[in-house]
């Protein structure tokens, strides 16, 4: 019988190429979403993609009661993959309580249906942004976590400790310790080869690759560019961006991981490429790459924003047999090619 693996935020940006993924190396899906950045349409995607359509559950889990109504369903889950946050660096310094809410509420109920139905393994969806504006480059695993630049990367500090002192805590009712992997992703970027699914945020996006796609396609009048007056070559910032199927492929990775004996209690994997990109080397990427040209202007700085970083994913690489190969022209390109896909349906 296929394993069920339960991801939160399945139809979002990564969940949705995770959830591919996963289908294809014969895990079976329960998808939890509650649409606040994702659409529905997104799992008939998925099954053009992989000839099975995830069973998909319009669920709110910063609402304790509906979140464990929704694991005593699935209580047969041997795996939660947890992405389901609000993630703009932006919105966060706007809109704090929104994120500390929904961010912190939604995983400690998570943790709590994972508890009460004897599921013990956990992927968590951390980010790069638990490092602040680090002293040294690159980063890695034991880079000290400097004060967050942000609400939102506060918020994934807050979640690291959160599962670290689980797992220091009291066994379950079953003894059966956690198992938790907390994933540092950089910046993903990039859409499936299909064109079928890509990152599709709703409203205003808050990532730079779509902000482009959407400039070039007419929906956005201008894309702007936050400061170029950092300490960086070109003076834009700079960050380590990753293809988001080579980050979908470390998540099966991690689930395989997860099965070993060693991986009782937590460990932190920075996932990234392993290099650092500028602003204008993305935007020249993608001109590069599509041939389209990209309508930007420099503004001033935007709050929250660090000035550079960059993963160093030598431990990805050993403990997972994980390495991210996509160069940026490839991401860039395929970014567009999910958007053009989008205009041809409308």
């Amino acid at each position: 019988m296929a394993t069920k693996v339960i991801v939160t935020g399945g139809l979002g940006f990564i969940g949705s190429h995770t959830v591919v993924e996963l289908q294809q190396k014969g895990y079976q899906v329960v998808i939890a979403d509650n649409l606040s950045n994702s659409t529905i349409g997104t799992a008939d995607r998925i099954a053009k993609i992989t000839g099975e359509r995830p069973v998909v559950e319009v669920v709110d889990l910063a609402d304790r009661d509906a979140c464990l109504s929704f694991f005593r369903t699935h209580a047969d889950a041997r795996a939660v993959i947890h992405f389901a946050a609000a993630k703009a660096v932006g919105e966060s310094v706007q809109r704090p309580l929104h994120y500390y809410r929904n961010n912190l509420d939604s995983l400690m109920y998570v943790v709590e249906g994972m508890w009460q139905t004897s599921c013990r393994k956990l992927v968590y969806s951390s980010s790069c942004t638990v490092y602040g504006q680090p002293e040294r480059l690159p980063v890695t695993e034991q880079t000290p976590r400097l004060a967050a630049e942000c609400p939102y990367g506060n918020t994934k500090q807050v979640s690291e400790d959160i599962l670290t002192d689980l797992v220091h805590g009291q066994l379950p009712p079953d003894g059966q310790p956690f198992r938790i992997l907390a994933l540092r992703y950089f910046n993903p970027i990039g859409a499936h080869p299909s064109a079928l699914i890509g990152e599709q945020p709703n409203g205003v996006p808050g990532n730079l690759v779509p902000f482009i796609t959407q400039t070039v396609a007419g929906i956005r009048p201008c894309l702007q560019v936050f400061g170029n007056d950092y300490g960086t070559p070109d003076g834009t910032p700079v960050r380590d961006y990753i293809y988001v199927c080579d980050l979908a492929q470390a998540h099966v990775a991690a689930m395989e991981y997860l099965d070993k004996d060693a991986a009782v209690g937590i460990d932190f994997l920075n996932l990234g490429a392993g290099r650092g990109y500028s602003v204008l080397e993305v935007i020249n990427s993608f001109e590069r790459s599509t041939g389209e040209k990209v309508n930007y202007k420099i503004t001033g700085r935007r709050a929250g924003d660090i000035e550079q970083i960059w993963a160093d994913t030598s431990k990805a690489e050993r403990l997972l047999g994980w390495k991210a190969g996509t160069d940026i022209d490839q991401m860039t390109s395929s970014a567009w090619k999910w958007q053009q896909s989008l205009a041809r349906e409308q």
